[in-house]
């Protein structure tokens, strides 16, 4: 009972829908796409990402400096709870506006984002 309590808490928040919906449209993302796409500070995405690997439904990896997250329902005997949950997100305006705009921010260069988030101190601009 404990472990449903904690998904449906998990799922209980816009904008870790959001970021739910935009992994499945991704598959992976890394914490500085998921704060572009969502418009919130990087403390704000950082909690929702823990309450969501909290809950299994997140894995994440380190690749350099960028720490990626990925969907991982392998945990859930819930996958009919899931597979609604994908296509009722799927008819929403803020999901379906979200999809165009990750489009633009997954073409973009990760440290372009890093830079316009936290500046040039985060990540130098290269050299020409």
């Amino acid at each position: 009972m404990e472990k449903l309590q904690t998904l449906f808490s998990a799922l209980s928040d816009k904008s870790r829908l959001r970021i739910i919906a935009a992994l499945w449209e991704s598959n992976d993302m890394c914490a500085c796409q998921i704060v572009e796409l969502l418009q919130l500070s990087g403390a704000t995405i950082s909690k929702h990402l823990s309450i969501l690997m909290q809950a299994g439904l997140l894995d994440s990896y380190k690749e350099g400096r960028w720490v990626h997250y990925r969907l991982d329902f392998s945990n859930h005997c819930c996958d009919q709870v899931m597979a609604w949950l994908e296509e009722q997100l799927y008819q929403t305006d803020i999901v379906k506006d979200d999809q165009l705009a990750l489009n633009e921010i997954m073409s973009a260069d990760r440290e372009d984002i890093c830079r316009k988030q936290r500046g040039d101190k985060c990540c130098p601009a290269k050299e020409q």
